[in-house]
């Protein structure tokens, strides 16, 4: 039976957080089953087509796979797609559950020959049930001490021959010594507009809704380069459009009301983002200021600000980190309508 826990969330009802959302009951049919319905990501699906192929013509178990990168890209989705490709049964769990080293074993004792044990945010676990996944991933073995003290003894138990995914937003929170017995790091990218814009499109038809070509790439045009959020909006514009409209008809003109409603603006920034850019605007002449300060004067924690808002603001360019605090562009300044002083002009441009 496969070990699911859902993902540790931050506690914020942003409509363009990039959080999974374990309730929503269409997300999982959303996600494409096959590697030739797995849109975008080129390079990635051309090297692990390579590497599939390849284990399946001598008859092997896919060498570890580590998946890296920013939340909604697809790692748990493209996990679950090299079980299939590889007609092989797939155990998932998530580093925060596995709570002591029995947990991991009682895992790791119940997989067949071949299959995928997939530990999503795999940066998160204990020291001491990291160390057992060596021996685990590297000799297909399971050491164990049975009892304490002076009366203590190890056993090594053999185990199948089985592929770890392992899928983290933080790499480098990842030891070396785990890193390095992953045979194969993919970093999943960003997506383009067109590719996400094939997303809703593909997305709409599986919700059966109707959605035009100028009314989708408005849609992706405010989805972050993210496909979850892309979905998400999607589906929070269908409501919309269910409730006004009484219809499955996704116009251009529901996109735009239906985003201007949620707050979220023509390139993906939702309330909270704005009022983080005019506080350090507005009340600290356009920073250097302290991440903790910033926290402060928006109401949110400091761990909020710095992991769910400031990616995106410094990915646009909207943000710049110095050794004094953080300085608003002027790029930003143009954004939220007001005029950059002179020395942000002169600096930052």
């Amino acid at each position: 039976m496969a070990i699911i826990s859902k993902k540790s969330q931050q506690q914020d009802t942003r409509i363009v957080k990039n959080t999974s959302e374990d309730n929503d009951k269409n997300d999982i049919t959303l996600r494409p089953k096959a590697m030739t319905e797995y849109i975008g990501q080129s390079e990635v699906k051309r090297n692990l087509s390579v590497f599939i192929q390849a284990a399946k013509k001598r008859s092997e178990p896919l060498e570890h796979v580590l998946l890296h990168g920013a939340p909604g890209l697809g790692k748990t989705t493209l996990a679950n797609i090299l079980a299939r490709e590889m007609n092989v049964n797939i155990k998932t769990t998530a580093g925060p559950a596995l709570e002591k080293q029995g947990d991991l074993a009682a895992i790791l004792t119940n997989l067949k020959e071949n299959d995928i044990l997939f530990i999503d945010e795999i940066h998160r676990l204990k020291a001491p049930i990291e160390e057992i996944l060596y021996s685990a991933m590297e000799d297909f073995c399971l050491d164990i001490v049975i009892g304490k003290g002076p009366a203590a003894r190890s056993m090594r138990l053999s185990l199948p021959k089985f592929t770890l995914i392992g899928a983290t937003t933080k790499l480098s929170m990842i030891s070396s010594p785990l890193r390095d017995r992953f045979g194969n790091l993919i970093k999943l990218e960003f997506y383009k507009k067109s590719e996400i814009e094939e997303i809703i499109q593909r997305s709409a038809g599986i919700l059966k809704l109707e959605i035009d070509a100028r009314a989708a790439s408005r849609l992706a045009q405010s989805s972050r380069q993210t496909p979850r959020i892309a979905n998400r909006l999607l589906k929070r514009v269908r409501d919309f459009a269910t409730v006004y409209d009484d219809t499955h008809i996704i116009s251009f003109e529901m996109v735009e009301k239906s985003l201007s409603d949620l707050g979220v603006d023509e390139i993906g920034l939702d309330n909270t983002d704005r009022q983080i850019l005019h506080a350090i605007a507005e009340k600290f002449g356009g920073g250097p200021v302290g991440l903790n300060t910033i926290a402060a004067a928006t109401n949110e924690e400091q761990n909020t600000v710095e992991d769910i808002y400031e990616p995106y603001l410094l990915q646009l360019g909207f943000l710049d980190r110095t050794p004094r605090g953080r300085m608003i562009t002027e790029k930003a300044y143009k954004h939220i309508g007001l005029k950059a002083p002179k020395n942000v002009q002169t600096s930052l441009i």
